[in-house]
Parts: C-alpha cells; sequence; structure tokens
C-alpha cells in the first residue's frame, strides 16, 4: 500500500456517553470498507480513522450516525466549542429547582416532620424531569437497543423509567406512600455527574487548546517594502515577516535583520530567554521580548514546529495503550451483564418474599448505580493529561504506548555526539605528513565542504579562520559509519576513522604516537592514493564538550536502577573517557550505523525494555530497533520521525522526566482503573442485597465519573525534577 492510497480522518463524535459507546462505533467504522483502523476516544469525543485507499469522509461520518452518534469531519485543528454547554448547564439548573421540593420532603424525615408534597405535584414536578429533561436518556437508549447494544443511558432510562412507573402505579392505587423522588433525584444527580464530568474533562486537553492559541492569525508580512497584514494561511515560504517587541512570531523563519530575547517556554519548557540575532532560526508561537526583527519564513503549515508539536500531542491523545483495550473488551459485555443482573435481583428478590415495591427499587439501584462511563474514561483522561504535562516541559509523546512503555525501561543506550556532548566538536590539533599545514587544512576542508556533519563544520571555521580557498571537488562518496572519499583532479582521497583506514590496508602504525597523544580526542585520517598506492598524509583530532546537564541524566537514571550504555561511532578511547567522566556504565565504540541497531537487538534479547536516545541520521536505524526511542530536537528530522519521544530541549535529563512522567500517568491509570472497577464490584451487589437506595445509587453513579476524571488532573501538578547542576 502506498502513502498516497493512505488516508487519516478525524471525526468529533457526539452522543458517546460510556466505553460500550467507544466500542460500538469504533466496530461501526471499522466495517465500513477501505478502513484499515479506528480508535475512539470517549475523553476528547474524537474518532480518527486511518484508511488504506481513498475514501470520502462523509461515509464515515454516514457510519457514526447510523450507530445512533453524531458526527462531524475535523477539517483543521482547531479545538472543539461545545456551543451546547450553557443549554445543558439551564436544564441541569431546572433540574434541581424541580427536585428542590422532593429533598426538603425527604430531608424532614430526617427531623422527625413528615412534610409531603400533594400527590399531583409531585407528578407534575417528575414527570417534567423524567420525560424532558430525562428525554436525552430515552433517546440514547434507543439508538442503543435498535443497534442491539446497551449503554449507560439505557440502564439509567430503564432504571428511573421503573421507579416513576411503580409511584404512578401506586398513586393510582390510591397508595400513599410513592417514589417519585427516587426518578427525579437520580435524573438530577446523573445530570450533575455529566456536567461536572464535562467541565472537568475539558481541563484535559487544556494542553492542546494552549498550543493552538500561541499561533497569531495573522502577521505583518513585508510586501514592496510596506508592511500589510496578511492571514497567516496566506503567508508563503520566503516572505518577510515583521515581529516588534512582546508581539508573537508567526512562523518558522531565519532573522533576516535585527535582534531580540525568545521566550521559547511554550514550547520547549526552557525557562531561559534565548538570545537571538541575524541568521539565527526562531520558532512560530514564539514571543518577541525586546527588539524589532524581521524573519525571512522558512517553514508553514504542517511542517511548522507548532504544528507538528500539536500533531504530536494529538496522535499521544488519540492512541489507545494495550490496557485501555482489555478494557473496551470488558465495557463491550458491561450493560448486559448489568441487566442480567439486574433482572436475577427483581427475580430473586419476589421469590424470598419482597413486595413488588421492594423488588423493583433494588432493582433500580443495580441499574442506577452501575457505571461503565467510569471505565471509558479511566485510561484517555490519564493519558491525555499526562501527554500535556510533558508537552508543557518540552517532552513530546508520538503515542500512548511510548507512555506505557516508558515506565518499563530498565537500560538507557546513548549516542555521544550531540547526545550527551554538545554536538559542535572543535579541531583541537592537527598534523601534516607530506604537505604543510594550510595545505592539509586546504584538502579536508575542499572534502568535508558539502557535508553537514559536526565535524565537518569544525573544519571549515578552522578554514575561513585562515582565509583558505577550497579546491573543486569531484565524485565525493560517503561511506557510511567510516568517512569520506573524494577525487580532486587525477587523485583519490580518504578521510575519515583510523579503523577505516586500516580496512583500506593502510599501515596506521606510523601514526599511532601522534593519535596516543591526542587523549580522548575524535580523529580522523587523511589518506591519498595514486597510481594504486595509499598513504596517510595528516592526522585531525577534535574535541567536543560534553553538556553540563549530561552527569546528572546519568545520575539521575542511576537512581532510578537503569543502566546505561554508550554506544558511539568514535574511537574506543574518546568513548570511554566519556563515559568515565558522566560515570556511564557500559561502552561499545567504533560502532556503524548498522551495528548500532544490532546491539540495540542484542540488548533487547535480554528480555529488558530498551531505551536508545540519539539525534543524527546514524542514529535512525537504532532509535528504530529499540523498545521506545528518544530524539533530540536540535538534531536531524529523520532521527524526530523515528522516535516515540521528541525532547524539545537538547537535555538528556529529560529522558529521566519521560519516565517519571510515564511512570506517574501509568500509575493514575491504575488508580482510575481500580476505582472503576471497585465502584462497580462493590456498588452493584449492595444494590442487588437491597442496601443501597435508588438515590443514593444515582450519587455513587455520578460520583464515579467524576472522581475518575478528576484523579487524572492531579497529575497537571506534575514537574520535572531540577537539576542540581547548571544547564
Amino acid at each position: 500500500m502506498s502513502k498516497t492510497e493512505q488516508q487519516e480522518f478525524d471525526l468529533h463524535i457526539t452522543g458517546m456517553t460510556c466505553a460500550s459507546c467507544v466500542s460500538r462505533v469504533e466496530k461501526k467504522l471499522g466495517k465500513v470498507a477501505g478502513v484499515e483502523s479506528a480508535s475512539v476516544n470517549l475523553a476528547t469525543e474524537r474518532a480518527r480513522v486511518v484508511t488504506n485507499t481513498k475514501l470520502n469522509p462523509q461515509i464515515l461520518r454516514d457510519a457514526v450516525i447510523d450507530a445512533g452518534y453524531g458526527a462531524e469531519i475535523i477539517t483543521d485543528n482547531k479545538p472543539q466549542t461545545e456551543t451546547n454547554h450553557d443549554a445543558e448547564k439551564l436544564r441541569l439548573m431546572i433540574a434541581v429547582i424541580l427536585t428542590i421540593p422532593f429533598w426538603v420532603m425527604m430531608g424532614s424525615e430526617f427531623i422527625g416532620q413528615h412534610l409531603m408534597l400533594p400527590t399531583l405535584l409531585q407528578f407534575g414536578l417528575a414527570s417534567v424531569v423524567q420525560l424532558w429533561l430525562g428525554a436525552r436518556f430515552y433517546v440514547s437508549g434507543y439508538k442503543a437497543v435498535k443497534n442491539l447494544a446497551g449503554n449507560m443511558d439505557l440502564l439509567v432510562a430503564i432504571g428511573t423509567s421503573a421507579a416513576y412507573g411503580l409511584s404512578v402505579y401506586l398513586w393510582l392505587r390510591g397508595q400513599p406512600h410513592l417514589y417519585f423522588e427516587a426518578s427525579t433525584t437520580v435524573i438530577t444527580l446523573v445530570l450533575l455527574g455529566k456536567w461536572l464530568e464535562s467541565k472537568a474533562r475539558r481541563q484535559t486537553s487544556q494542553a492542546i487548546s494552549a498550543l493552538q492559541k500561541l499561533r497569531p492569525d495573522t502577521a505583518k508580512v513585508l510586501v514592496n517594502g510596506v508592511e500589510t497584514d496578511t492571514a497567516y494561511e496566506q503567508i508563503k515560504v520566503g516572505d518577510l515577516v515583521v515581529v516588534r517587541s512582546g508581539e508573537r512570531i508567526a512562523v518558522d523563519g531565519v532573522i533576516a535583520q535585527g535582534q531580540c530575547h525568545v521566550d521559547e517556554s511554550m514550547l520547549t519548557g526552557e525557562s531561559k530567554q534565548a538570545s537571538k540575532a541575524e541568521g539565527d532560526t526562531v520558532i512560530g508561537g514564539s514571543i518577541n521580548l525586546d527588539g524589532l526583527i524581521t524573519v525571512r519564513t522558512v517553514k508553514i503549515g504542517a511542517e511548522a514546529t507548532l504544528s507538528r508539536i500539536i500533531q504530536l500531542v494529538e496522535n499521544a491523545q488519540m492512541n489507545k495503550p494495550e490496557i485501555q483495550r482489555l478494557v473496551d473488551k470488558v465495557s463491550a459485555i458491561f450493560v448486559p451483564v448489568v441487566l442480567v443482573i439486574a433482572l436475577i435481583t427483581l427475580v430473586g428478590w419476589l421469590l424470598v418474599g419482597a413486595n413488588w415495591e421492594q423488588a423493583i427499587l433494588n432493582m433500580v439501584a443495580v441499574l442506577v448505580i452501575a457505571c461503565p462511563c467510569a471505565l471509558g474514561l479511566a485510561t484517555p483522561t490519564a493519558i491525555m493529561v499526562g501527554t500535556g504535562v510533558a508537552a508543557k516541559q518540552g517532552i513530546l509523546i508520538k503515542d500512548a504506548n511510548a507512555l506505557e512503555t516508558a515506565h518499563r525501561i530498565k537500560c538507557v543506550a546513548f549516542d555521544k555526539t550531540g547526545t550527551l556532548t554538545e554536538g559542535k566538536p572543535k579541531l583541537l590539533a592537527f598534523k601534516a605528513y607530506a604537505m604543510d599545514e594550510n595545505s592539509l587544512l586546504t584538502l579536508a576542508a575542499s572534502i568535508e565542504h558539502a557535508s553537514e556533519h559536526p565535524l565537518a563544520k569544525a573544519l571549515m571555521e578552522q578554514a575561513e579562520s585562515r582565509n583558505l580557498t577550497l579546491q573543486p571537488v569531484q565524485e565525493t562518496k560517503v561511506v557510511a559509519g567510516n568517512g569520506l572519499q573524494a577525487r580532486i583532479g587525477e587523485q583519490i582521497f580518504y578521510l575519515g576513522k583510523q579503523r577505516w583506514m586500516t580496512e583500506l590496508g593502510l599501515d596506521t602504525s606510523p601514526v599511532a604516537a601522534d593519535v596516543q597523544a591526542q587523549e580522548g580526542a575524535t580523529i580522523s585520517l587523511i589518506a591519498e592514493e595514486s597510481n594504486g598506492v595509499k598513504r596517510i598524509i595528516g592526522m585531525l583530532a577534535f574535541g567536543d564538550a560534553i553538556k553540563p546537564v549530561a552527569s546528572e541524566a546519568i545520575r539521575r537514571l542511576h537512581a532510578l536502577e537503569i543502566k546505561t550504555v554508550l554506544i558511539s561511532g568514535d574511537n574506543a578511547q574518546s568513548a570511554q573517557l566519556v563515559a568515565n567522566k558522566l560515570g556511564i556504565d557500559t561502552v561499545y565504540a567504533e560502532q556503524s550505523p548498522e551495528t548500532k541497531s544490532v546491539l540495540i537487538g542484542e540488548l533487547k534479547s535480554t528480555g529488558e525494555t530498551i531505551a536508545m536516545v540519539g539525534d543524527g541520521i546514524n542514529d535512525a536505524p537504532a532509535l528504530a530497533s529499540a523498545d521506545i526511542s528518544f530524539a533530540m530536537s536540535s538534531g536531524t528530522d529523520v532521527a524526530m520521525h523515528t522516535a516515540d519521544v521528541t525532547l524539545m530541549r537538547s537535555n538528556p535529563s529529560l529522558v529521566a522526566d519521560a519516565i517519571d512522567i510515564s511512570q506517574k500517568t501509568y500509575s493514575k491509570i491504575k488508580q482510575n482503573l481500580f476505582w472503576a472497577f471497585i465502584y462497580n464490584l462493590v456498588g452493584i451487589p449492595l444494590a442487588a442485597l437491597g442496601m443501597l437506595s435508588p438515590v443514593v445509587a444515582g450519587g455513587a453513579m455520578a460520583l464515579s465519573s467524576l472522581s475518575v476524571v478528576s484523579n487524572a488532573l492531579l497529575l497537571q501538578r506534575w514537574k520535572p525534577k531540577k537539576n542540581t547542576e547548571q544547564a
């Protein structure tokens, strides 16, 4: 299947009340021809559908509607607004007002009074609540039955109808004791619980909403030297955007004129202000704190950093971890099982001699206290909050499985250059064996001229500082993990690792002493081939400073009882020196991209969960091989696309932070599932045994969903541990 054939659609789903609804919508979408996968999130009320062929999205919408729910295709990244929120609040207030007289009547019993509303008034108040305000339960329940399924609304509709119908029956029989307060209170409590739950759920999506608000709708674009207010959607790559002090930068770009300090904290989690000058890159969504700058647009739309961050967070929140799939299977049979238990309760009480009133009320309590919605919300709400707070701290988690896997990590493998070191090596020393030093530097810089490798940049800086004129190079060939081969004139040159020179048949012993003298440096040798004879003509020694936060990162991982490994393409001496300074457990040096990947496979063969942290193209195979992978955003796009987690700051201690938020989130998921199950495992038997009234059962049911969401929201208090070393 080609990527051009694959499509992805997001739908906003309305009318879902519990995990059973989620399961039904997913099954309905999954049956549409061409659909490869469908994932529905109860907390966000969204569905993500992947198709393996071109498909009219209206077919997906119709499928959801046919299942008994509302659906709209989402065509942009704007947050869904809840237009009916005020109407729901008004309906709840009306329900409370109509139910208060029943509460006063019930409360009077506790103070020895027997206030009794006129029967006709009871009937009128209860009817409005039951048949008008409670109509949503009948509509949703009917749609469920029509599709041969069940949901929470069906349980509420059956339960309250039974209490309401019993009261009408007793009234017509002339009996004074009625149960209108039970049906009315249950509906009011359920409406209150759903409103509070909805209000709390909106807080779980604050992270995405905050990110979406970072991008200005318009920007001042220079057109023929004149500033013109331009809609963001109309800005093109290459446009010059003027940004004044205090304004938010609209686009990813390079400063063409001016200088300023920029606040990027909402995107990277870094509290420090970044100093920017001409030639420096800026990120759309960051704030210009001072100065006037003109930015040349480099990325817009879906390719912009902010859009990619939002997409990553949304993907993580839509994706389901394995534990949720197990819960979905349980939820699929939850409602039918509850209906059976309710029927057994009714028949059982009648068989032991209870009257119809008592048997029906106990059955109602069973139906009302059952809460499949808590099961459906337990995992996605925790995932949403966890990925959201992580994003605020510069930790972008690609999917929920990565968040679930991270807490099991037992070993972290690090690349060296750009990950544990600054990634900005300097040319520390060099020696020419067959020419003068300037000629050697000219030759080396000419060979590396087109390379983006950090060592190449160090060479270019040295060549520029000496005003050297580079030579034209033909037939440059990259030998992955080893170096470069190039032809200048009639001669072939090789520039790369000492090991590679040995593989080429060169004798490196004459330069061994010079190499040995550069303890801990990264060594590159230059060789020439003339008339089939190869000889070494120069040595280059590079040094790369270790990041100040690197030792703290390793220390924190060791505190979590996580083993650390260094996998580097550098020579053994250089790699071991870095490992010794940082306290890394194991070192594998002189590794090619292929052998890095093989090593990760060998580490995984122990059965432990292995993580890989890198930033370069050479790290991509190893990142793909690991159980979970981390990429520095300062590295290449290839690494970021391959990795499960992107670290928006070039700080390896964020790996420990990611593991910490994973542990906290997974703990919340387990807590939520425990409470969701315990409500039902304890509440349903108590209700069946006649130990809970329908009113208490209704309150407990409303509380269960709210408690699950509120518990997940406690994750918003999470903060990364402060480093003891300054970054």
